[in-house]
């Protein structure tokens, strides 16, 4: 299975292209998908927060994890933000890799879809390759406003992000998407048949 880490900021158009290359065939892991599944009821990863966060952001009789009340304090002070990833991240990690490990005998393409990228650490060296979707701040913001996102909320998860001049050091490919979304899906198209000797067989 060839390994690739799929990144870009708020509205950059990374799940799009993402959801492009499943539909060729590449298998697709959501990290956001996973960080869902470490906070269903009962998981260790759920109980651990609400140690941290206080025992009321769980529903008293369902366990569930009340993601408003997480949020607010979670995200009060960056301090607060620090302690929820050093909870969160390692779970996110492990079952990543389970996943990873179910595919590698396996021929094929595995996007994994990640929000943070510099969060991954030593997980970095397990993908064959980085692709980057990139798009300039102001056209992403401009994207998310459109979409029904606060101008503020924006700022303040972009600024929770890598920065670009991360993004760029660590990718191999730059997936440009200042453009149409014709001219993404163009070279979307194009990486994908670039890569057509990693598809399974016929």
């Amino acid at each position: 299975m060839y390994i690739v880490f799929l990144a870009g900021g708020i509205a950059s158009g990374k799940s799009s292209v993402a959801r492009a290359l499943e539909e060729l065939g590449c298998t697709r892991i959501d990290l956001d998908a996973l960080s869902r599944e470490v906070l269903e009821p009962g998981m260790p990863c759920t109980f651990a927060l609400a140690e941290a966060f206080g025992a009321d952001i769980l529903d008293g009789s369902t366990g569930r994890l009340n993601r408003a009340f997480l949020a607010e304090r979670a995200f009060a002070t960056p301090s607060a933000t620090e302690l929820l990833e050093a909870i969160e991240l390692p779970y996110i990690r492990t079952l990543l890799l389970e996943r990873l490990d179910a595919l590698s005998q396996q021929e094929g393409i595995a996007i994994v879809e990640v929000p943070l990228l510099d969060r991954l650490g030593t997980m970095l060296d397990m993908s064959d390759e980085v692709v980057y979707v990139h798009a300039p701040r102001e056209i992403r913001r401009t994207r998310a406003i459109g979409r029904g996102m606060h101008g503020e909320d924006f700022d303040a998860r972009d600024a929770r992000q890598p920065s670009e001049d991360y993004l760029f050091s660590h990718a191999d490919t730059i997936l440009d998407n200042s453009g149409t979304p014709d001219e993404l899906a163009d070279a979307v198209l194009r990486w994908w048949e670039s890569r057509a000797q990693h598809a399974p067989s016929s």
